[in-house]
């Protein structure tokens, strides 16, 4: 099944090549179905997922050497290296916790991408082949189990995120296409130093052989002693460290690395903007959870401070910039800056309760800010402007539309009764629980007072009081001095249709029922941030004794 919920997208892009590009909509229809397809399938997954066993996965002797569910595991290069025996390379995928709540994650953004790109003109067949690549290197990185074949799903991601944005977005879309690359590159190169020299560092207690398992690199017990990056290698083991968190920290973005993701949200297209917050960012985060705490446990307990402490700085700071702003999708960038910032507040609490809120706050931030992204497009696409203070008294004539961005809005400033709330609520526990993280709790609180200063306001100066001419609608005076108001409406819709309906109410109500019962994402979690923090805890008790 994980293949499969993987390579869907392809299948549907190799279909795509076969269609003739005037047939758009079968295109569309295509891509939609693998889609549904996904979804479908990320269901079945979640059903026959069991959060309270540890699905155990058997090495080629039979040995236990991790906990993962719905196992597939097949060599897929096998070499003959000489003086450095053989390497293997495997296709090996699997879910736990932390990757299953990504999975279902994607799957349902992935649904919305389609429907939200459903009025693309341009190179319809070029986009959607791209999108469906887009969402098979997504899905990968969260369910492979090799670091190489990670490795790979994360580079594959640049090339259809580059041309999404550089052939289909805004005015400026060569530069920030450029930029985004650039700077995720960067990362990548030093990433891909690191797993060579975790590879010649680490061997797979049943072949003895060296391997790209992270399971098996998540063992401190399968590291040779004296290797570049074995348990001796304290230096080199600090500086692995640190490339790797700055190659994560980058898609993230943490400050400050985040200067690319304004350019690439306001440039890109909405579907974009929508797959880039919805599931993108949290790439970053979930490989410090994969791969950078567990491979270097001693050196993430030496950093817990450092790294709480760029998080209080993406929260206060991505939300100081949030309220400067004046266009609309800038500013939900910049919300997205602050929220991730507490992911990593949550992580630097190192305990269970922050683990729980750093996890949960990226699924719930993927599926509130995913409906942000879709509420700017609505209106840009009516209006032709982004412009918060063009617009005025919008909730009198776009009640439904108003709504919704009312839910979005709450949920995104953590109202109780909404998601936000539960995961930024744990990641508090957690950090003032953490003497290490307390005090810079005390001091990221403030970003809740700055989130809701800039939503509220905005909400004020765009749904609130008197409608200004222009951006939506012009008046007229007839002779007889009565006006009358023409809407600058698109292709004669003003409110929502039924296609944007279909997108948000479903987000809409995921966030209103995990807001008030969030045992089925929660409950999937717990295990495996109990298992991540007792991996961890040992060091920690070594630490203070």
């Amino acid at each position: 099944m994980l293949s499969l919920i993987v390579f869907l997208p392809i299948i549907a892009g190799l279909i795509i090549l076969a269609v003739p590009a005037s047939q758009k909509q079968i295109i569309r229809i295509v891509s939609l179905l693998a889609a549904v397809a996904q979804g479908v399938l990320a269901v079945l997954i979640w059903r026959q997922y069991d959060p309270t066993m540890a699905g155990i996965v058997a090495a080629p002797g039979g040995s236990p050497v991790g906990s993962f569910q719905l196992i597939e595991r097949i060599p897929w290069i096998s070499l003959n290296l000489g003086s450095f025996g053989p390497m293997t390379i495997e296709y090996f995928i699997g879910v736990d916790g932390l990757s299953i709540t990504m999975v279902i994650l994607t799957a349902l953004i992935s649904i919305i991408g389609v429907l939200s790109s459903w009025p693309i003109q341009k190179q319809v067949k070029g986009y959607f082949i791209l999108f469906n690549l887009l969402s098979t290197a997504m899905m990968g990185c969260f369910v492979a189990l090799d670091f190489f074949l990670f490795y790979v799903f994360w580079e594959v991601m640049l090339l259809p995120m580059y041309f999404l944005i550089g052939i289909w977005g805004g005015p400026n879309r060569e530069y920030a296409a450029i930029k985004f690359f650039l700077y995720t590159l960067f990362g990548s190169v030093f990433m891909l130093l690191v797993m060579i020299g975790l590879y010649f560092s680490v061997i797979d207690p049943v072949t003895g052989n060296h391997t790209f398992s992270l399971v098996a690199m998540a063992d401190q017990h399968n590291y040779v002693a004296g290797s570049i990056l074995g348990p001796g290698s304290v230096m080199w083991r600090y500086a692995a460290f640190i490339v790797l968190f700055v190659g994560f920290a980058i898609k993230v973005p943490m400050f400050p690395f985040h200067t690319w993701l304004p350019d690439a949200h306001v440039e890109a297209p909405t579907p974009i903007s929508v797959i880039l917050a919805g599931v993108l960012l949290k790439l970053g985060t979930y490989g410090m959870m994969r791969i950078n705490f567990p491979l270097f446990p001693e050196v993430y307990q030496a950093g817990l401070y450092v790294i709480g402490i760029f998080g209080a700085i993406n929260i206060i700071y991505g939300a100081f910039c949030a309220l400067a702003q004046q266009d609309l999708k800038k500013m939900v960038a910049y919300s997205s800056i602050s929220h991730m910032g507490y992911v990593l507040l949550g992580m630097a609490a190192g305990n269970s309760e922050g683990m729980l809120g750093a996890l949960y706050q990226m699924f719930n931030h993927g599926t509130i800010t995913a409906m942000l992204f879709l509420l700017v497009g609505v209106i840009y696409d009516r209006a032709h402007s982004r412009q918060i203070d063009k617009f005025g008294g919008l909730a009198s004539y776009m009640p439904v539309y108003a709504g919704l961005v009312t839910v979005a809005w709450f949920a995104s400033l953590g109202l109780p009764g909404l998601s936000g709330f539960i995961s930024e609520a744990f990641v508090f526990v957690g950090a003032f629980t953490a003497p290490v993280t307390r005090p810079i709790a005390m001091v990221s609180v403030l970003g809740i007072v700055f989130g809701a200063a800039y939503l509220l306001w905005s909400l004020q100066r765009m749904f609130l009081g008197k409608r200004k001419p222009d951006a939506l609608y012009e008046v007229e005076t007839d002779g007889h001095g009565h006006e009358h108001i023409h809407f600058h409406d698109w292709n004669g819709k003003l409110d929502l249709d039924a296609r944007e309906l279909t997108m948000l109410i479903p987000l809409a109500i995921i966030v209103i029922v995990l807001g008030i019962y969030p045992m089925p994402i929660m409950g999937m979690l717990t295990a495996s941030i109990n298992k991540l923090v007792t991996v961890l805890a040992p060091v920690a008790a070594a630490a203070v004794h």
